[in-house]
């Protein structure tokens, strides 16, 4: 990129990629594999994405740590050795900058750099990306690599500047330690990161409130070091242990399950169920039976399991209450705890319902609440993101004849296999939506469409076109192959971040799609083997596309 002295001027690359976490690495790698000058802008100060913004207390993944890595080069997956199951923050983002060092990626990366505006070119056949520098980049490719979540929703609560003491948003924490002792906190939110944060703040604050509004189901990290033994037995077939990932739905190795739920005894489907809980993770209960997403009355039998569970630990009953969800395990994304359910037993910690005692405000000693004040020093929002689409949406992106990306989203996302959205050529997005994404092993989903994006532009060159763009009657295809895949589930039936039902005015569309990573990745590939079936390929006055068969 050029200096801030003539950063009116575009430069010139093939791919301009946006974002420098998992996805917008690993596509730097093969864009320099293809031969191609390819540089990646990061608003960030340094690789990692969201484990560079997620730094909370007890962040940590919830897909083992085997299977959450790159699987492209041998050498990597044998001399990075994972120390835990499920590996917390620190170590997930070191594993990350190793990656960046190892290929020496960093040079290609212009870090500190939003990206506000991406306008196509029909004409010159490319795209001119703006910065908050000033600073401009043009490419033939842009790959918009921003993560499905790493835009934080806000805090938006009257008198918030008011409050006197500090308040923190679980997705953009402090680079420098935050020391709770001696505090009373106040956590709004017990979504993924609530209940992973929970348990530590408590450890350290003098008093935690924990504010609540709908209660999740949390399955047990079960959590523990990896021995030599186990990570080596682990990566010794890692190949093979990497394809069960790729064809199976959630993109991690435990095999389906064969047998729908009433199949079995209540004995037998009790026993399924424990063993499951025992083994923990994100899939403990939802890896038992076939009918889990799909029958109202077998999800009921695994919601009733994790209540009883949490009568079990929680030791005052009404507190284990107001502790029970009571919408379609699943349907919102399933949380991995470690202790977070029998933090409710310490004396620091309250339980606040906040259907019944709803915020009214913020102070500056703390929170009013219907009813009541409750004094504290600092207050943590753990209340999500702008799941998928946010990143998208902060940009302006401009296509064909400028139509806006957001004017064409207006009504919900509409793309051709997540990857690309009709009247906006040469524009890729990673995991976007219309893919698996968020219902998957982002590992999996990230390298299969990373690998699918290299090879289309390696077809591009040899084919000797510089233009690819999806047909609006393919993506409408698609988009209704994708809806009637998640009504057959009870995915919809769920107020929840899949659709955008957290955000204000953000439109509801259910954007995962739900059919597997498998079974996508065939889909995906049945595309290619049609002749990119469904795009069209070179400038639309001289090539014809393809329909989706």
């Amino acid at each position: 990129m050029r200096s801030h002295a003539d950063s009116n001027t575009p430069s010139d690359v093939d791919v301009v990629i946006v974002g420098a976490g998992f996805a917008g690495l690993y596509m730097l790698h093969r864009m320099r594999g293809l031969g191609l000058r390819a540089r990646i802008l990061e608003r960030a100060g340094d690789v990692g994405g969201t484990w560079y913004w997620n730094r909370y207390p007890g962040a940590r993944c919830d897909i083992e740590s085997i299977d959450y890595s790159y699987s492209f080069d041998e050498q990597l997956t044998h001399e990075w050795r994972w120390t835990e199951r499920y590996a917390a923050q620190p170590e997930i983002l070191s594993y990350i900058g190793h990656a960046a060092d190892r290929f020496d990626l960093r040079r290609d990366i212009t870090f500190g750099t939003t990206v506000t505006s991406a306008h196509w070119d029909d004409e010159t056949t490319a795209w001119t990306l703006t910065c908050d520098t000033g600073a401009a980049l043009r490419a033939t490719y842009c790959v918009m690599a921003t993560g499905c979540l790493s835009v934080a929703k806000q805090p938006d609560m009257p008198g918030l500047s008011d409050f006197t003491g500090r308040w923190f948003h679980t997705g953009r924490w402090p680079h420098e330690p935050v020391d709770f002792s001696g505090q009373r906190v106040a956590v709004v939110g017990t979504g993924s990161s609530g209940i992973q944060a929970i348990p530590r703040i408590a450890e350290a604050a003098d008093f935690v409130h924990v504010l609540q509004r709908t209660p999740n189901y949390s399955m047990p990290a079960q959590n523990r070091p990896l021995t030599p033994d186990e990570f080596d037995t682990a990566i010794s077939d890692f190949a093979v242990r990497r394809r069960i990932c790729q064809e199976s739905d959630a993109g991690v190795p435990h095999p389906p399950p064969t047998q729908s739920t009433f199949e079995v005894t209540p004995e037998a489907r009790e026993h399924r169920y424990e063993e499951g809980w025992q083994r923990g993770g994100i899939n403990a209960l939802s890896a038992a039976f076939t009918d889990f997403f799909t029958d109202e009355e077998a999800n009921r039998v695994a919601q009733d399991f994790v209540r009883r569970k949490i009568h079990e630990i929680v030791s005052d009953t009404r507190t284990a209450d107001l502790l029970c969800p009571h919408h379609h395990i699943g349907t919102k994304r399933t949380c991995v705890d470690t202790g977070y359910f029998a933090t409710y037993n310490r004396d620091n910690v309250e339980l606040i319902d906040l259907r019944t005692q709803p915020i009214e405000r913020v102070t500056p000693r703390g929170l009013q609440l219907a009813g009541r004040h409750v004094d504290v020093n600092a207050i943590v929002f753990a209340i999500g993101f702008d799941a998928i689409t946010g990143a998208l949406a902060d940009i302006d992106i401009r296509g064909v004849d400028g139509v806006e990306l957001h004017d064409v989203w207006a009504h919900g996302p509409r793309t051709l296999l997540g990857l690309q959205t009709a009247g906006f050529p040469n524009l890729f997005m990673v995991t976007g939506p219309g893919s698996p994404s968020v219902l998957s092993n982002m590992l999996i989903s990230i390298e299969q469409h990373v690998d699918w994006i290299t090879d289309c532009l390696e077809h591009l060159n040899a084919s000797g076109v510089d233009r690819i763009e999806a047909t609006e009657d393919a993506q409408d295809q698609w988009m209704d192959h994708v809806a009637a895949l998640a009504a057959d589930t009870l995915y919809p039936q769920a107020t929840s971040w899949y659709l955008g039902a957290n955000i204000p005015g953000k439109p509801r569309t259910f954007m995962p799609y739900v059919a597997g990573c498998g079974q996508y990745r065939r889909e995906c590939e049945q595309v290619v083997a049609d002749g990119y079936a469904g795009f069209r390929l070179g400038h639309p006055s001289r090539v014809g596309g393809g329909n989706r068969p």
